[in-house]
């Protein structure tokens, strides 16, 4: 029922990602420096994969680790349980729809086209990048939960 849940929310989010232009931005060694403050994930007990890997396996239900720039600021997503949803451009090759649970954890403040992001959280391959969700505690604590970090504040 879990796999069949996330397959019809991956749809439905995927219908709202609308494909970028490349856009000309730092790259991931200049986004982690720019977030200083990121938190450590050294005792994780998931291994976490990077979004380009991820997406060449066509990965689903797995855990992301990666850093980006937002590239386009979308509606939030009202029905249901409230989501806050951006673009991230990981690579030129690879842009996440991130729907961050905004019932669950505080909406990410102030984020703007051209911020750097760090995600953690659960992704879902899509042909156009994939999806990020779960970048929020757990609220029943038995699985581990994800967080954004922007301008050193983290959010979960």
């Amino acid at each position: 029922m879990k796999h069949f849940f996330v397959l019809i929310f991956s749809l439905l989010v995927s219908a709202c990602f609308q494909a970028e232009p490349p856009v000309d931005t730092k790259n991931a060694v200049d986004v982690r420096q720019e977030n200083s403050a990121l938190p450590q994930q050294a005792e994780e007990s998931a291994r976490a994969f990077g979004a380009e890997e991820l997406y060449a396996r066509k990965a689903h239900d797995e855990v992301i680790s990666d850093v980006g720039r937002v590239v386009k600021i979308l509606k939030d997503d009202n029905k249901g349980a409230r989501h806050q949803k951006f673009l991230v451009n990981i690579s030129n090759k690879i842009t996440l729809l991130v729907a961050h649970n905004i019932d669950l954890a505080p909406r990410v403040d102030n984020l703007a086209v051209g911020d750097a992001v760090q995600i953690y959280g659960e992704y879902v391959y899509n042909p156009k990048g994939g999806v990020v969700h779960w970048t929020h505690k757990d609220p029943n604590g038995s699985r581990r939960g994800g967080y954004i970090v922007h301008k050193e504040k983290v959010y979960q």
